[in-house]
């Protein structure tokens, strides 16, 4: 039926490395790699038009100048959504380390508040060099992580007085046996100071 009539097409290698054999097709014959994609009417009309934003006229996007949408110091390239949330996720970093500054400002107050009026008036002792300096800071440093544990617990125990926690962990457990622990060694290192 075919003939000797047709042409051949030459034999492939594979990505493995063996051949492909060279094969005889018909007149005609165009490879299934080579058949172009149709596309219909609606897709060929997007892909003729040039890729800009809607509203936007190919002549102002031919113009490289001062757009009017875009900031100062923006990332180039972000769609608009992607700056609002760029902003968005600054100011939330912004509030966060204000009110960590905020946090950190209270806990001196917090921490004279809570001495005994005798201490508070007393004046510093002179420090003797670095050491004694390094000592001080170290015990109050001591004295915040102390308040910052029982603190914890407290809010731990009247989560359970209201009925919040109905199956506490055993680390839960522990930390409420540790109160009179910490409360002893809290006044110690105040009384020291």
């Amino acid at each position: 039926c075919g003939g000797s009539t047709g042409k051949y097409i030459a034999s492939t290698q594979r990505p493995d490395g063996t051949w492909r054999k060279q094969r005889r097709v018909r007149e005609g014959y165009v490879p299934q790699e080579e058949v172009p994609v149709y596309e219909n009417k609606y897709v060929k009309f997007f892909r003729s038009k040039p890729e800009l934003p809607p509203g936007l006229s190919p002549e102002a996007a031919a113009s490289p100048g001062k757009q009017p949408g875009k900031a100062e110091g923006s990332e180039p390239g972000l769609s608009k959504a992607a700056k609002r949330n760029l902003k968005r996720k600054e100011k939330r970093k912004q509030q966060q380390e204000k009110s960590e500054r905020d946090v950190d400002g209270l806990i001196p107050v917090l921490e004279k508040a809570s001495l005994s009026p005798g201490h508070r008036d007393a004046a510093p002792q002179p420090a003797c060099g670095t050491d004694a300096e390094g000592q001080a800071s170290e015990r109050s440093r001591k004295i915040k992580n102390l308040r910052k544990k029982l603190r914890q617990v407290e809010e731990l125990r009247q989560r359970l007085d209201a009925g919040e926690l109905k199956q506490p962990t055993r680390e839960q457990l522990e930390k409420l046996g540790r109160r009179k622990a910490l409360e002893d060694e809290l006044r110690e290192l105040e009384q020291e100071l």
